[in-house]
């Protein structure tokens, strides 16, 4: 990149601009970094934005937007580019979101407590008891500690002037930090000299903070204290920082359902039974969270959890009615209130803001409309905030009629130029920025981190900042004024009490969605084997191919691969070609493979925070094959190869990337009770009587079982019936048989049931194993063989069924539980 760099980009006039202090000269701060910049050729710049690119998408990144085409595989953006503070300017900042943060802890227990504020006319009644986020059930609630707001988060803009003005503040379950987090993990390894350089301070000890301080704060009566992760579910906006937070923090990521209360104590369901949670960190918004209390019609929250919050049983971060403090008609209030609470004056200052609802506030606001930004007073309305001189016409009539005739609803608040920053797009362009800042309450205070989630404007020129309208972040670098010290979240030194044997704490949520992606997972990659060997005799000019298509295209058709053949309609049949590439990428088509793909991506979903970087990348990466247009056969089979290779590694790392506790069981019993159904059916159609030239179908068969390998090595042959059978059917030895499946059954499920309190289900998988191991294979030497064949095809049957059966068992006694464990049943 030539030296010009900085020079061509345009310093702005009318507002502050983050980089540069006067066209072409760098801010202190930004000096080092500029340089560098410069000194990058253009195609170093390419390929840095093109890492970041790809880390977004192998980690899976993702920031669901409501109906947005792209689902809920919406990517992260990302801009590589860091936003810099300097450190002088960052100790102050950091000092006034601290005091932010006591003085909003202490706003929320006065308005659940003594309400001085509202008796002493600090506060107008109406504000809060005229909005939904004021929770009645929450008065008179004494969280641990008298600590409310354990995490915190404030929306800051800087003026044309250099100053910083809070210009929202979040208090229910502030999301971005996760964010955050990521954002740095991606960008200090896009400029991994520049981020030692500049003396960045880490961000660990922030989220240290948060893990020691809801251990110490939370009312555990000398139990090992147990924090969860309470997420809406996987198609929350954040749900990605949901799942990446939990992993980072070490805590078990639990939906309501995983939840229950018991005599005023919350207790985790996992699959040994009930534990009880002694902290609940939330991202689910207080109204959902008790459905007994709060919104009846919930399905995501706890009943009986606000008892559990009253009882002190539990730790609630942030309590349950702190929702109140988002409505930004407090904004205004909150310089006297800081004066009466804290003894203090305000550091932060909020951007003016006037609530409609007193009578001289609207009379400013209809006066002064051209200069203000009009937003909701409180976070349940659903409304964009509008500026005031956009507004013409009919449009500023129909926006006065609607503040006049509901006044307490709107709140006007000074138009802030907002601060620009470069970002990258093969070039330095500005945009407007902003930063959330994040605190934690301590028992000592509140922690700041030292960063931010840097969100920045989607277009030039444009003055709202929302990542839900398709917003950048940006990594917030912080700068120390001397080397900084690398920390970890692992403790110095673990005690007797921290100590952990296997899943203990693996909700039956999560077990049933490991059992399902098992499953998913063999599923998809039979139907890949069975779709590329039909692919490749589609493809070839042997004379016989109808004939060797024959019994594979029924052997498809039994296992859902390809879809039935319709009845007499008059209708043309599709294209064999057109069928297979359907069956391939058709989402919408049953039992295709991109169908699959999209299966056991949701059950992986739900399991996100237990799953290595590694092992998430080749899932990722394995949805995206089949999103590429395919129209040939030749892509086809190129795109079934590269399925095949992202199987066979998914399979790798269930293997040896998990520890092998209860979770990772029900994992391969999954794989293990698919591979036995698949096999079974599969089996079936080259034994049926009637099948002719059935000995044309066994190269496919090996082909499909994943054993075409063996067979060649051990017989050197063209297949025959005998070793054929006795490979896919009663070889231990040979993964890919009906007998190692339900010798794999016999062991996890005796296991299994047994740690977890379960009878083994024998009379369902041990008739099975003993006829396998008695079944007579010299019967199949004979000239005529029919009758074996018959045996084995009620044989291969029952394994169908057998598989059928533990999938049910299963559910039963560890997923819905309606089988009580052992020890828990009443003795008579």
């Amino acid at each position: 990149m030539p030296s010009g760099l900085i020079e061509s980009y345009p310093h702005a006039v009318d507002r502050y601009d983050e980089m540069l202090a006067a066209p072409g000269q760098p801010r202190p701060h930004w000096q080092a970094f500029a340089e560098r910049l410069s000194g990058f050729p253009e195609e170093a710049l390419l390929h840095r934005a093109d890492f970041v690119r790809g880390a977004i998408e192998a980690d899976g990144v993702t920031y669901n937007v409501y109906a947005d085409p792209k689902g809920t595989k919406r990517p992260w953006e990302l801009d590589m580019l860091p936003l810099i503070v300097g450190a002088a300017e960052w100790q102050t900042l950091g000092a006034a979101v601290a005091q932010r943060g006591r003085l909003l802890n202490a706003i929320l227990a006065d308005l659940y407590g003594p309400r001085h504020l509202l008796t002493e006319g600090l506060l107008p009644p109406a504000l809060v008891f005229g909005q939904h986020g004021y929770k009645w059930p929450c008065l008179g609630v004494q969280p641990p500690a008298g600590i409310w707001l354990h995490s915190y988060a404030v929306d800051l803009a800087r003026a044309p002037d250099g100053k910083w003005w809070a210009i929202a503040d979040r208090t229910q379950g502030p999301s971005g930090a996760g964010y955050a987090l990521q954002n740095r993990i991606i960008v200090s390894r896009a400029f991994p000299d520049a981020f030692r350089e500049l003396h960045v301070q880490p961000l660990a000890s922030f989220f240290r903070a948060i893990q020691d301080s809801l251990a110490r704060l939370a009312p555990t009566e000398g139990e090992a204290p147990l924090a969860v992760l309470l997420t809406p579910g996987p198609y929350n906006e954040t749900y990605f920082e949901h799942a990446f937070l939990a992993r980072y923090l070490g805590f078990p990521l639990v939906e309501g359902q995983d939840l229950t209360v018991r005599d005023d104590t919350v207790y985790l369901k996992t699959l040994r039974g009930l534990r009880r949670v002694h902290a609940i960190l939330r991202r689910l918004d207080d109204d959902f969270c008790d459905p007994l209390e709060l919104r009846a019609d919930s399905a995501l929250g706890i009943p009986g959890l606000m008892g559990a919050i009253r009882a002190g049983r539990v730790l609630m971060a942030n309590q349950l009615g702190s929702g109140v403090l988002e409505s930004a008609a407090l904004l205004g209030f909150l310089p006297p209130i800081c004066e009466r609470l804290l003894g203090e004056a305000l550091l932060m200052p909020s951007v003016a803001t006037w609530w409609c609802g007193e009578e001289p506030a609207l009379e400013y606001v209809l006066e002064h409309l051209d200069e203000l930004v009009i937003k909701p007073a409180f976070p349940s309305m659903r409304m964009e905030a509008v500026f005031g001189h956009e507004l013409k016409g009919d449009s500023r009539r129909r926006m006065i009629e609607r503040i006049v005739a509901q006044p307490h609803a709107y709140v006007g608040q000074e138009w802030v130029r907002l601060s620009q920053a470069p970002v990258w797009n093969r070039k330095l362009m500005p945009r407007s920025v902003g930063m959330r800042v994040f605190a934690a309450a301590t028992p000592d205070g509140y922690a700041v981190m030292p960063g931010a989630l840097g969100r920045v404007a989607p277009r030039a020129g444009m003055e709202v900042i929302s990542m839900q309208r398709g917003g950048l972040s940006k990594d917030t670098w912080v700068r120390a004024d001397a080397p900084v010290v690398r920390t970890s979240l692992l403790k110095r030194r673990l005690g007797v009490i921290d100590l952990v044997c296997g899943g203990a704490d693996i909700p039956s949520r999560v077990g049933e969605n490991l059992f399902w992606m098992g499953r998913y997972a063999e599923r998809c990659e039979a139907s890949a084997r069975l779709l590329r060997a039909a692919l490749v005799r589609v493809s070839s000019s042997d004379p016989d191919t109808e004939l060797r298509l024959s019994g594979l295209l029924a052997a498809a058709r039994r296992v859902g691969v390809l879809p039935p053949l319709a009845e007499e309609s008059g209708s043309t049949p599709p294209a064999l070609e057109e069928e297979l590439l359907a069956a391939l990428t058709d989402v919408d088509q049953p039992g295709s493979l991109a169908g699959k793909l999209r299966a056991l991506g949701f059950s992986a979903g739900h399991v996100k925070e237990r799953l290595s970087s590694d092992n998430w990348h080749a899932l990722n990466h394995l949805e995206q094959l089949l999103a590429r247009p395919i129209a040939t056969v030749d892509q086809a089979l190129s795109a079934l190869d590269q399925v095949m290779l992202s199987c066979i590694s998914l399979a790798g790392f269930a293997m040896d990337d998990m520890t092998r506790d209860e979770g990772w069981r029900f994992l391969i019993l999954g794989r293990r009770v698919e591979r036995l159904y698949g096999l079974a059916s599969l089996l079936s159609v080259p034994l049926e009587p009637d099948v002719r030239e059935r000995e044309r179908m066994f190269e496919w068969l090996l082909e499909a079982a994943n054993s075409i390998v063996t067979y060649r090595a051990r017989y050197r042959r063209v297949p025959e019936l005998l070793p054929l059978v006795h490979l896919l059917v009663f070889d231990t030895t040979n993964p890919h048989s009906v007998a190692f499946q339900v010798d794999a059954l016999q062991r996890y499920m005796g296991r299994t049931a047994r740690e977890l309190g379960h009878p083994y289900p024998s009379l369902m998988i041990d008739p099975l194993a003993r006829r396998l191991a008695d079944f007579d294979l010299t019967r199949f030497e004979a000239e005529d063989c029919e009758l074996a064949l018959g045996t084995l095809r009620t044989l291969l049957a029952e394994a169908e069924d057998v598989a059928g059966n533990v999938s049910e068992e299963v559910h039963r006694r560890f997923f819905i539980h309606t089988v009580r464990p052992m020890h828990l049943r009443s003795v008579a």
